[in-house]
C-alpha cells in the first residue's frame, strides 16, 4: 500500500493508505477494494449496455429496418441491453456501495466474511464473459424475461449461456446478501442499536432479505429452463404436459422483488444525501427504516400484476390490491424526504441535484406504477411503450439518479478527491433533460398503441420516436461527462479531507480514503447520525477536524460546500 502522510493540526500525523491500481485488479479481502471492484465492473457494463441502447434508438429513428439486418438481430440487441443494465449495472453497483460503506457506517473493520465477500464479486466477471460468448453461439433473443417457448425452442445456444450467466450472478447476490445480514446483525459497535443505524444500512439489510428469499426461485426456474434446452425435459411445453405459465410465476416471483433490490439501496442513498445537504435531521427516521422492511415483505405479494393478461379473472383483483398497497411504504419515504428538505439550508451540490432529480422522476414512475396496478389500464397498455416508460422512470429515474447522487456524495471518501462541481452540474442537467425527453414521450407512444420490442412500427409513431432518439443520444453523451469528471478528479482533483460534507455518520469519521482497517483506534459513533444543528454535533465535527484536519491542503477548506449562513461547526 502506498502511503500519504498528512500533517494535521493538533494531532499526530495520520497515515492514509492509498491502494495501487494493481490491487483493484486482483483478489482482495478488503471490503473497500471489493466495493470499488464492484463499481468499476458495473460502470463498464453500464457503458456497454448504454451503447446497445444507442443502437436501439438509432434503429427506431425510422419506421423501417435500417441498422439491423432483420428482427432477430434487434431481438438480441434489446435482450442484452436489458440484461446488462439490470444484472450487471444496477444490482452490482448497489452491491458496490453496500460493500464499501456498510462496514464503515457500522464502525467495523471489514465485512463478517471477507473471503466470501471476495468470492461473491469474482463470480461476476465469468458471468460477463458468458454473456459475450453468446455472440459467437447465437445470442439470447427472448428478452430479459426469457419467456418460453421463445427461450426454449427458438433462441440459439447463447440462450443457454445467458441462463448459466444469470445463475452465477444469482449465486453472487445470495452470498453477498448473507454477508450483509450477518455483518449488520453482529458487527455494530457498542451503543449502536438497530435504530441508531444509518438509513442506508437499513436499506441494504432490507435488500439482502429480499435477495435471500427471492433469488433461489429464479435459480430454480433457470435450472428448469436449462434442462428443457439441453436435456430434453418439457417443463414449459404444454404439448408434453408442461406449463408455460410456470415460468412466468417463478420468474416474476423473483423479478418484481428484484425491482426493490435495485431501488431500495437508492432509497438509502437518498436518505443520506438529502439530510446532509439540507443540514437537517431526517424527518421520520423510524418510518423510513420500517417502510424499507415493509417493502421487503409486501413486495412478495405483487408478482402476478405482470400477468394480468394471462391470469384467471378471479385472481386479478387480489393482486391489483396488493400492487396498490406497495405504494404506501414508498409514499411514506417520499413525504419523509420532503419533510427533511423543507426549511433546510439546502446547498445545490451535484449530489443534491441528483437526489432532487430522483424525487421528481421516481414520483412520475410511481404514479404510472399505480396506473399499471389497475387491471383495466394494465390490459389496455400491456406490452406497449407505456410499460417501457414506467420501467425506466423507476429504474433510471430512480436507481441510476440515486447512484449518481451517491457517487458525487461518497467519491471524496473513496478517492480522497473532490469531483468538479461545474462538470457535475453539466452532467446533471444533460442527464435530467435527456432522460425526461427520452422516456416521458414513451407514455404517449404507449397510449397511442405502439408495441414494445419491435423494430418496425407504424409511420404515425415516427415523430415522437425521433424526439425520443435525439434525447437518448444526449443522455448517452452525458455519461461521458461523469467519466471525465472522475478521471480528472483522481489525477488532479481538490483534496477532500476527512469530512468535506460535515456529515455525522461514521464513514466520515476517518481519513479519505480510509486506512486498511477503516479507523485509527476505535470509532465512537455520534448518538444521532442525523442530528444536525445541535451543540453536540458541532463538538463532534470539531473533534473530527482536530484529529484528521479540515483539508489536506491548507489553502482549501470545506466551507465552499456549506450552505450559506451555516454554523461554522456544522
Amino acid at each position: 500500500m502506498a502511503t500519504i502522510t498528512r500533517p494535521l493540526p493538533g494531532a499526530a500525523p495520520v497515515n492514509v493508505p492509498r491502494p495501487r491500481l494493481n490491487e483493484y485488479l486482483r483478489w482482495s479481502v478488503d471490503h473497500k477494494i471489493i466495493g470499488v471492484q464492484y463499481m468499476a465492473t458495473a460502470l463498464f457494463f453500464f457503458i456497454v449496455g448504454g451503447a446497445l441502447a444507442m443502437l436501439i434508438r438509432w434503429e427506431l429513428l425510422t419506421p423501417t429496418l435500417d441498422l439491423m439486418a432483420d428482427g432477430t438481430e434487434y431481438n438480441r440487441l434489446f435482450t442484452m441491453h436489458a440484461t446488462f443494465m439490470i444484472f450487471l449495472w444496477i444490482i452490482p453497483m448497489m452491491a458496490g456501495f453496500g460493500n464499501y460503506l456498510v462496514p464503515l457506517m457500522l464502525g467495523a473493520k471489514d465485512m463478517a466474511f471477507p473471503w466470501l465477500n471476495a468470492f461473491a464479486f469474482w463470480l461476476i466477471p465469468p458471468a460477463g464473459i458468458l454473456f459475450f460468448l453468446g455472440y459467437f453461439a447465437g445470442q439470447a433473443e427472448a428478452g430479459w424475461t426469457s419467456y418460453p417457448p421463445l427461450s426454449t425452442l427458438f433462441s440459439g445456444d447463447g440462450q443457454t449461456l445467458w441462463a448459466l450467466a444469470i445463475h452465477l450472478l444469482g449465486i453472487s447476490s445470495i452470498l453477498g446478501a448473507i454477508n450483509f445480514i450477518v455483518t449488520v446483525k453482529n458487527m455494530r459497535p457498542e451503543g449502536m442499536g438497530y435504530f441508531q443505524m444509518p438509513l442506508f444500512v437499513w436499506a441494504i439489510l432490507a435488500t439482502s432479505i429480499i435477495i435471500v428469499m427471492a433469488t433461489p426461485f429464479l435459480a430454480g426456474g433457470l435450472t428448469l429452463l436449462i434442462l428443457d434446452r439441453v436435456a430434453g425435459t418439457q417443463f414449459f411445453n404444454p404439448g408434453a404436459g408442461g406449463d408455460t405459465l410456470l415460468w412466468q410465476n417463478v420468474f416474476w416471483f423473483y423479478s418484481h422483488p428484484a425491482v426493490y433490490i435495485m431501488v431500495l439501496p437508492g432509497f438509502g442513498i437518498l436518505s443520506e444525501v438529502l439530510s446532509v445537504h439540507s443540514r437537517k435531521p431526517i424527518f421520520g427516521y423510524r418510518a423510513i427504516a420500517l417502510s424499507s422492511m415493509a417493502i421487503a415483505l409486501v413486495g412478495f405479494t405483487v408478482w402476478a400484476h405482470h400477468m394480468f393478461t394471462s391470469l384467471q379473472p378471479e385472481l386479478r383483483i387480489p393482486f391489483m390490491i396488493t400492487s396498490m398497497i406497495i405504494a404506501v411504504p414508498t409514499g411514506i419515504k417520499v413525504f419523509s424526504w420532503l419533510g427533511t428538505i423543507w426549511g433546510g439550508k439546502i446547498r445545490f451540490t451535484s449530489a443534491m441535484l441528483f437526489a432532487l432529480g430522483f424525487l421528481s422522476m421516481f414520483v412520475i414512475g410511481g404514479i404510472s406504477g399505480v396506473m399499471l396496478a389497475a387491471v383495466p389500464w394494465n390490459i389496455h397498455v400491456h406490452d406497449t411503450y407505456f410499460v417501457v416508460s414506467h420501467l425506466h422512470f423507476v429504474l433510471f429515474g430512480g436507481s441510476v439518479f440515486a447512484i449518481y447522487a451517491g457517487l458525487y456524495h461518497w467519491f471524496p471518501k473513496m478517492s480522497g478527491r473532490m469531483l468538479d462541481e461545474r462538470l457535475g452540474k453539466i452532467h446533471f442537467w444533460a442527464t435530467y433533460v435527456g432522460f425526461f425527453f427520452t422516456f416521458f414521450p414513451q407514455h404517449i407512444l404507449g397510449m397511442m398503441g405502439m408495441p414494445r420490442r419491435v423494430a418496425v412500427y407504424a409511420p404515425e409513431f415516427q415523430g415522437l420516436n425521433v424526439v425520443v432518439s435525439l434525447a437518448a443520444f444526449l443522455l448517452g453523451v452525458s455519461t461521458f461527462v461523469l467519466l471525465a469528471n472522475m478521471l480528472i478528479a483522481v489525477n488532479r482533483g481538490r483534496r477532500a479531507g476527512a469530512n468535506p460534507w460535515r456529515a455525522l455518520t461514521l464513514e466520515w469519521a476517518t481519513t479519505s480514503p480510509p486506512p486498511a482497517h477503516n479507523f485509527v483506534g476505535d470509532p465512537v459513533p455520534f448518538k444521532n447520525p442525523y442530528g444536525y444543528g445541535t451543540a453536540a454535533s458541532h463538538a463532534y465535527l470539531e473533534a473530527i477536524d482536530q484529529r484528521y484536519g479540515v483539508s489536506a491542503e491548507p489553502d482549501e477548506t470545506v466551507t465552499s460546500v456549506l450552505p450559506q449562513g451555516a454554523p461554522s461547526g456544522d
